[in-house]
């Protein structure tokens, strides 16, 4: 990825990314022809990102049906992504993002408050990407309960 970042933008090109992931390496590129859900999470073995994970697992099988791929994107390295994959029987790919390159082309990195503290970190959200590589909805600040149902609705309607 080059280090000028392209910004993630609605009815344009999604920004292309190749990076470490869950069995191997994973690239945008090679997804041509498939819609694609990327879901950016703040932290593996998390409760809302558990929850999240396990809503996109649970529904997999409807999204595979309107010809969707599911990848999940956050920090955390690729062994702890391993672990989570394996604890949750997560049937998706989930891309470790180490030097936040993919989260910034997404524009996810935010200023959060935790526990009183101002953190840098991912704030939840999802993106739809069509066949043709172009970005087609973008949801943002994310609340967890009734997400998937929504990105799957959406999906459905392309």
């Amino acid at each position: 990825m080059s280090t000028t970042v392209e910004q993630a933008t609605i009815d344009q090109a999604a920004p292309d990314f190749t990076a470490a992931a869950t069995g191997g390496t994973f690239s945008l590129a090679s997804q041509a022809g498939k819609r694609v859900v990327l879901f950016f999470y703040p932290k593996d073995n998390t409760p809302g990102c558990t929850t999240e994970s396990l809503a996109f697992r649970d529904l997999s099988p409807q999204f595979e049906a309107a010809g969707a791929v599911i990848v999940g994107i956050s920090r955390d390295s690729v062994k702890s992504h391993d672990n989570f994959k394996a604890k949750l029987e997560l049937p998706y790919v989930l891309v470790s993002d180490g030097d936040e390159q993919v989260c910034l082309a997404y524009n996810v990195i935010k200023n959060k408050k935790m526990y009183g503290k101002e953190v840098r970190g991912i704030e939840r959200s999802t993106f739809l990407i069509d066949e043709r590589g172009i970005l087609r909805n973008a949801w943002r600040g994310v609340k967890v309960p009734g997400h998937v149902d929504e990105v799957l609705e959406a999906v459905q309607a392309l």
